[in-house]
């Protein structure tokens, strides 16, 4: 790969992370710990992660438990996950947290499918959106005499073949998470 593509490159692949990471805390009807990774705890007036401040784990497929390491945190933790949009309610023994997954019905898969497509479009927005940026600035320096008209096509045709491979992950991870969501 050319030099002059990889910081865009870069770019791209921060912009799939973001979008794994915001995929990974789409709730798919088991209990996946990430949903919990967008709450924030006041915590001594600092918003923290849970899993930062408790042990988080899965003890059966639709069950999250969580046990925090200072006691006193657990109704903080408990409100938190009460006011956030993941729509569980969370049940506190005294000890931890547990939070039962329901089984997604079909309306709600079927939501959440095109929640995740329309993730996936804006995902791929942001790649166009670097590739457009790569390709100003290769034109700047060819109009600044930097590059000629052939290394300016070069790299056109190079960005243009990133941007479609990072497009086909794109792809590749929304239709992993769909059919996630779509499994009973």
């Amino acid at each position: 790969m050319n030099e002059k593509i990889k910081p865009f490159d870069e770019k791209m692949q921060k912009s799939l992370s973001y979008l794994k990471a915001d995929l990974a805390a789409v709730r798919a009807g088991r209990a996946n710990p990430a949903v919990l990774d967008k709450i924030l705890v006041d915590y001594y007036g600092t918003p923290t992660q849970i899993n930062a401040m408790a042990a988080v784990s899965v003890s059966e497929a639709r069950v999250l438990v969580i046990q925090p390491w200072d006691a006193s945190a657990l109704r903080l933790i408990e409100k938190a996950i009460q006011t956030s949009d993941i729509g569980i309610n969370p049940t506190n023994d005294g000890r931890c947290i547990r939070i039962m997954f329901p089984q997604l019905t079909e309306e709600r898969r079927k939501e959440l499918s095109k929640q995740i497509k329309k993730m996936g479009e804006d995902g791929k927005v942001a790649v166009r959106s670097i590739r457009r940026d790569a390709i100003e600035k290769f034109k700047a320096m060819k109009k600044n005499g930097e590059i000629t008209e052939d290394d300016l096509k070069q790299l056109e045709t190079e960005t243009q073949k990133v941007t479609d491979k990072r497009c086909a992950e794109i792809d590749e991870m929304i239709k992993v998470k769909d059919k996630e969501i779509m499994e009973i």
